[in-house]
């Protein structure tokens, strides 16, 4: 190889990104990814364990036996990487609540998928790590407001906005009445989540059963039924909950 060839060698494999022939990953390439992903791991369960003050970049980087500047090469800071950490959950988890949102809009079964929604609902914002989370948001609002307000737009609220479309559909369809249908939505939200919710914030992470956040789910159901269901969808709902 001549002096002038390898210049262009470095400068075409610089332009492919470092990735095999067949467009894959290259071997740093993955070893860089597992190392940002270990990294990650290792801080989640040390905010978990100790919080988010009780934490430091120096015990996340000896934990997920990397070193420093591997650490900083990915994040910048500990708030980069907790809020990574946080939004990254939520988008996991509420992405299927978000697609049966989307679905009830076209239902034929408005009480029976509206239970499964509520279900659904209620099993995801009650997940111990969705609930560990929230709490350390919580805890750290006073820090990072601007987690805070991203963690209430990115959950809470956006699931609220998908609900007020929904509804707003289903009542064009004369399936629900509701005038308001972002009233309506944040009724559904609280009748479903409600007093589960907040004893899972304060007594720990599992303090109900399946069967107890199901029987609240039907009757969170129910009630918004009761108030927005037309006619005969109000009776079917009220049928179903007493069979059950």
């Amino acid at each position: 190889m001549s002096t002038r060839e390898a210049p262009l060698n470095q400068s075409s494999s610089a332009r492919s990104g470092n990735r095999s022939p067949a467009g894959l990953p290259s071997a740093a390439e993955g070893r860089s990814a597992r190392k940002r992903q270990a990294i990650i791991a290792a801080a989640a369960e040390l905010f978990l364990r100790r919080g988010y003050l009780g934490t430091s970049m120096d015990q996340i980087t000896a934990f997920a036996a990397v070193s420093k500047p591997t650490v900083y090469k990915f994040f910048t800071d500990k708030e980069q990487l907790f809020t990574e950490i946080v939004l990254g959950t939520l988008d996991r988890a509420s992405g299927p609540v978000h697609a049966m949102v989307s679905r009830l809009a076209q239902t034929d079964d408005l009480a029976a998928d509206l239970r499964a929604l509520a279900r659904g609902y209620l099993t995801t914002v009650t997940q111990p790590t969705v609930l560990q989370l929230r709490r350390l948001v919580i805890g750290a609002s006073h820090q990072l407001p601007s987690l805070a307000r991203a963690y209430y737009e990115r959950a809470p609220e956006q699931t609220m906005d998908a609900l007020a479309d929904c509804f707003s559909q289903l009542a064009g369809r004369g399936l629900l009445r509701c005038p308001n249908a972002r009233t309506a939505a944040a009724h559904f939200a609280f009748l479903v989540l409600g007093r589960a919710l907040d004893k899972s914030l304060f007594c720990g992470d599992q303090p109900f059963s399946p069967a107890e956040l199901t029987a609240q789910a039907d009757a969170g159901v129910e009630a918004f039924l009761a108030a927005y269901g037309t006619g005969s969808i109000a009776d079917d709902a009220t049928v179903s909950q007493s069979a059950s």
